[in-house]
């Protein structure tokens, strides 16, 4: 790994849990989709208050139905739709308002293929932000994942699909690997220029 950043040993995420409540929302890169389920699961048996998973991709929900995954009682999931998207999120923007919470969006590609209009990006990024705003007074936040790919621009796009990823100075934006047998998430800014390396170590992947 580079040395010439900040780097920390942080295996019960107290340091990006900490991290992750700067910014909101804050997005999760990941190219292993198993990865971006193993570091879901830890972050929310790490958390001490509600957590609303919104399961787009649906393979969070397999892991618990394959019982590969243990239900964790404060987590509510649900599996929105193109048809009930505007009721759920009238219904969370509700929650977040008045009590702290865990937002988990996975993924942005799962998102996006619920929507198909050519404005679909536009109101995507608006519900996200509407969430963050409101998050922000309750000191919720949004964890949003996306599997992605480098292009030949060296830019993180969505993959597949080619989409580019939200960029606000507002977002955290984080990149999730593997490595020997641990985690790495790295915090980059707004270049793509890694500023931390959090390593979760002893994971059983």
């Amino acid at each position: 790994m580079d040395k010439n950043h900040e780097q920390i040993l942080d295996n019960d995420l107290t340091c990006i849990k900490k991290e992750f409540s700067n910014k909101n929302p804050n997005i999760i890169l990941c190219s292993d989709p198993f990865l971006k389920t193993e570091f879901l699961k830890e972050l929310i048996d790490s958390n001490d208050y509600p957590v609303i998973f919104l399961d787009f991709d649906l393979l969070y929900s397999g892991y618990i139905v394959s019982e590969m995954i243990k239900k964790n009682s404060g987590v509510g999931i649900c599996q929105p739709s193109k048809e009930d998207w505007k009721k759920n999120i009238t219904e969370i923007a509700d929650i977040i308002s008045s009590e702290k919470n865990l937002i988990v969006i996975d993924s942005f590609n799962g998102f996006y293929s619920i929507f198909d209009e050519k404005e679909s990006g536009r109101f995507i990024n608006a519900s996200l932000m509407l969430l963050s705003f409101i998050g922000r007074e309750s000191n919720s936040s949004v964890i949003i994942t996306a599997m992605v790919r480098k292009n030949d621009s060296n830019e993180w796009v969505l993959s597949p699909g080619g989409r580019h990823i939200i960029d606000s100075k507002k977002s955290g934006m984080y990149s999730l690997s593997k490595m020997d047998d641990s985690l790495i998430l790295r915090s980059l800014n707004q270049n793509g220029v890694t500023e931390k390396t959090f390593k979760i170590e002893y994971f059983d992947i």
